[in-house]
């Protein structure tokens, strides 16, 4: 599996894996090393190989190799989509990867792009054989039940305004491992369902992504992280489904119920517990309750809009929404409010542009209004479900009294 190769790679760590008359050269690199772009730029020079293959998705290849990615953005179109979450998730990935550009002098994923500008300058085929980071991210979320996604999430959002320097024992570890299981940080280690969705299985995706793509060549680089090298070369030498098939699965999430029961059970809780309140206490009492779960939930949604800075209309938005979270299952509370703010400040070219070092500090979130939309997302949101708990307390202490 480590016969010596003839174009360069000395010493790199790499897998030679021969299957349908297909050579795959894996080679596995360090995110964060310029001993690895050199390394894949001489490989893909060598002239060995007929077609390349990188460890990216769509989306990741174009925030590497296009800077004005970020400015092409639909913000509006985000929020309405519902991949608000996805989107704070992968400013959190940038603004991680940012910090150790400027702590180690070198883009992480530097050879990646490497490897893709190398094989468009001398015209070979280019296979982006990895899982699109949000399918890995909803993946990851329906394994991990409420509390694990709970702690997921924490990390992401510690993860946003996190200053400090990345320590040597983590870019150690990145350095032979994988740049979406370094940035989970120690839960990713803890959470065998996440390393299951973030590692293993993408071993197994990118394996059925080089047999389906490699077309006629018959000598493939694959560039990959280290992280990724075992695994990879095992699936692509033992896997016998088929990959079109193979890859399918892994790109399918769980679907949720249509019926938002959830939602229906509060709802009739909190309907119940005031009519009841109307019923025995009569109308003082009910309007007692009533005015309660408005304060609660409008408030401290309000309040959560507030801290991250909302315009006056996307606070009141906030205020009066939140009241009627249990009547509009799966429509947040900071969606609405984050499309008040989005239209009151719209974001200028230069947000866009700047966000990905403004995401790196908690005054940068302030300042950059894109990067204000996420977090009036979040902060409503968080301000509305603490709203709901302790308003649901207070009226079944208020009924149970």
């Amino acid at each position: 599996m480590n016969e010596p190769l003839n174009d360069g790679l000395h010493g790199q760590p790499h897998a030679i894996v021969e299957r349908d008359g297909v050579r795959y050269t894996l080679l596995g690199t360090a995110h964060v090393s310029q001993a690895s772009v050199d390394a894949v730029r001489d490989a893909v020079g060598s002239g060995r190989y007929d077609a390349v293959a990188v460890e990216l998705d769509a989306q990741r290849l174009q925030a590497l190799t296009d800077p004005d990615a970020l400015a092409k953005l639909d913000l509006i179109q985000v929020i309405r989509s519902g991949k608000t979450a996805l989107f704070a998730a992968n400013l959190a990935l940038a603004a991680y990867q940012r910090r150790l550009a400027e702590q180690l002098g070198i883009e992480p994923g530097a050879e990646l792009k490497r490897a893709v500008l190398e094989a468009r300058q001398r015209e070979l085929p280019v296979h982006l054989i990895d899982r699109e980071v949000g399918l890995t991210f909803k993946r990851a979320s329906s394994k991990l039940g409420f509390w694990g996604r709970a702690k997921l999430g924490v990390g992401l959002i510690s993860g946003l305004f996190a200053a400090d320097e990345v320590g040597e024992e983590e870019i150690e570890k990145l350095k032979q491992g994988d740049m979406l299981e370094s940035s989970f940080g120690e839960f990713a280690a803890e959470s065998p369902q996440l390393y299951e969705t973030v590692i293993a299985e993408r071993d197994r995706y990118m394996a059925a992504r080089l047999r389906e793509t490699h077309g006629d060549a018959r000598e493939v680089l694959a560039v990959v992280g280290a992280g990724h090298l075992q695994g990879l070369a095992r699936h692509l030498r033992e896997d016998t489904e088929d990959p079109v098939a193979q890859r399918t699965a892994l790109e399918q999430v769980a679907t949720k119920s249509k019926v938002p029961w959830v939602m229906i059970v509060i709802t009739s809780l909190i309907l119940a517990g005031i009519a009841w309140g109307f019923w025995k206490g009569g109308v003082a009492m009910g309007a007692d309750l009533l005015l309660q779960w408005v304060l609660y939930t409008g408030g401290l949604a309000a309040l959560g809009c507030l801290l991250a800075g909302g315009h006056p209309f996307s606070v009141i938005t906030a205020a009066v929404v939140a009241p009627l979270k249990p009547f509009r299952p799966g429509v947040p509370t900071g969606a609405l409010s984050a499309l008040v703010e989005v239209h009151q400040r719209k974001p200028a070219y230069g947000d866009f542009m700047a966000l990905r070092d403004d995401a790196q500090t908690l005054k940068g979130w302030y300042r950059n209004r894109v990067a204000r939309v996420v977090l009036n997302f979040m902060l409503t949101n968080i301000g509305t479900g603490i709203g709901v708990w302790i308003a649901g307390f207070r009226i079944a202490s208020k009924l149970v009294g």
